[in-house]
């Protein structure tokens, strides 16, 4: 798993929290990227910047790759570009006029019914939570 400073590994100090504990990688991954992460992979869920992918990132990853690039407006990588590296890749992003839009599909809906449900008339934090924890 990897965040803005790179890789998340054990022993790391800048930017951790007990949240990112919970995944850190062993030490031999101290000072790894993003990059050196793809390799090999099976699965990339981006939710953090604009076009940090490129072609060549996926052809470096596992057969028939699983890449979710949903930064808005512009994804960690756009479909076409992705398939360029990996042909077979299955591409999601979270924008709407792309096909396989996820990120607003699958919290959006129970947020908005757990709200209704409840009557509330705002939207806090907590709900959120409970909409991330249950659909986790």
């Amino acid at each position: 798993m990897c965040d803005t400073q790179g890789v998340i590994y054990e022993g790391r100090g800048q930017g951790m929290n007990e949240w990112k504990e919970e995944f850190q990688a062993s030490k031999e991954w101290a000072g790894k990227t993003l990059k050196d992460a793809l390799v090999g992979a099976d699965v990339f869920i981006g939710v953090s910047g604009a076009n940090l992918l490129n072609a060549e990132d996926v052809s470096k990853m596992a057969a028939k790759p699983l890449i979710f690039a949903m930064a808005n407006p512009v994804p960690e990588i756009y479909p076409d570009e992705a398939r360029k590296g990996s042909p077979d890749a299955i591409v999601a992003t979270g924008r709407s006029d792309y096909p396989n839009q996820i990120n607003n599909v699958m919290c959006f809906p129970f947020l908005f019914r757990g709200t209704l449900d409840c009557g509330a008339r705002f939207i806090n934090d907590e709900m959120k939570m409970a909409a991330a924890l249950a659909l986790a």
